[in-house]
């Protein structure tokens, strides 16, 4: 029977959809703004696909650190090693793993963000593999499954793990909600390796034909952009040079609106996007997929929920990204929350790649294989 260590972040995701940008340090503030948390319903997926196989045995801490959610999800075979009272604190974390170590567990799964990978990694090191639900704002980490139900398929895989080292990333907060991305190498975990179930750590690129290619994909963007129609633009200096060249200032790190050349909303959160969808006819989404992580929703953008998506239209999302970035990303992922949302995107995708270029890259989709496609389109 292989010992599983679980643990949740309850809090964890919060800020996000808020636009916050993180959670650390903002729970209050989160809650103020009418926030939702997000890590009991994403862990609850995997959990559910778990609870079918008897040869798995939980340890965990008690109540919404994971003791409620196995039992909601009909996992039988589980142990509470940490009990703690009022909310949860990243010390109760730190003590968990302790507790999953004396028990030899094989693997530990959370649930949550970069701060509960980064509490989980001081505790367990490279000594015991790690393996994260994501359900936290950002995730630049690179042990993290890309969903959360494909975090269930890893765990439910062969039982000798093929492990692969993984950075554990550190994002400081407090400069992101200023839009300045600071981010270190915090140390290298274990993971689990099955391909394209696991993201890599976030890259950022900064070499002089990145910037002439971000200049290529914002000239053509501003030569197609519609009058009156409203353009929600994502997180990234892509986006920021498509704002750039239409003559508005971009909040590096948030989303913004922008209607006729003009900014009606500046680092808007989910709720001020879908108050104005109420009243605008006409809309289109511009996000850029994070990094080498490929992720077009569901990292760092979760002010654009599957609430706004469905008021503009999948077919009315415009995807951009450099050469440079899309060979670093061989798939594209959607993680949005929604599940049938997030198929809806269908197999493939074209994303903007210069002036009057596109490539189409493949969506990962569960179930069989589709082999990448790697061809060029000129409008």
């Amino acid at each position: 029977m292989r010992r599983i260590g679980f643990l949740v972040n309850p809090v964890a995701g919060m800020g996000g959809a808020v636009g916050l940008k993180g959670t650390d340090n903002q729970v209050e503030e989160a809650r103020r703004r009418g926030a939702v948390p997000q890590a009991e319903r994403r862990a609850r997926i995997p959990l559910e696909i778990l609870a079918r196989n008897p040869d798995l045995l939980f340890f965990t801490a008690s109540g919404e650190m994971g003791e409620s959610l196995l039992a909601e999800a009909g996992v039988t075979r589980f142990q509470v090693v940490h009990h703690y009272s009022g909310e949860s604190t990243a010390g109760d974390t730190r003590t968990a793993a302790r507790r999953f170590l004396e028990e030899g567990v094989d693997l530990i799964l959370f649930c949550g963000g970069d701060g509960t990978a980064r509490e989980i990694f001081d505790v367990a090191g490279r000594e015991v593999p790690i393996l994260g639900i994501p359900a936290g704002v950002k995730m630049y980490s690179a042990l993290f499954a890309i969903d959360p139900a494909t975090a269930a398929e890893i765990v439910d895989g062969p039982t000798q793990y093929t492990l692969r080292d993984a950075e554990v990333m550190d994002v400081d907060e407090e400069a992101y909600r200023r839009g300045d991305l600071r981010t270190r190498l915090y140390g290298v975990a274990r993971t689990p390796a099955l391909p394209n179930l696991t993201q890599v750590s976030k890259q950022v690129y900064e070499e002089a034909d990145e910037e002439r290619a971000k200049e290529e994909i914002a000239r053509f963007i501003g030569e197609v952009i519609l009058p009156e129609t409203v353009y929600i633009l994502g997180a990234g200096t892509t986006t920021e040079a498509i704002a750039r060249r239409i003559g508005v200032k971009k909040t590096l790190l948030g989303v913004d609106v922008v209607k006729d050349g003009v900014v009606i909303a500046a680092d808007a959160d989910e709720k001020t996007l879908v108050d104005l969808l109420q009243t605008e006819e006409n809309a289109r989404i511009v996000i850029s997929p994070i990094g080498a992580q490929g992720f077009i929703l569901g990292r760092g953008n979760q002010q654009i929920s599957p609430r706004v998506v469905e008021r503009v239209g999948v077919d009315h999302i415009i995807i951009v990204a450099t050469p440079h970035k899309l060979r670093e990303t061989p798939v594209l992922y959607v993680d949005s929350g929604d599940p049938a949302l997030d198929r809806s995107f269908g197999p493939s995708v074209q994303v903007v790649s210069g002036y009057r270029m596109a490539q189409r890259k493949r969506v990962h989709q569960p179930g069989p294989v589709v082999t990448p496609s790697s061809e060029s389109t000129q409008f």
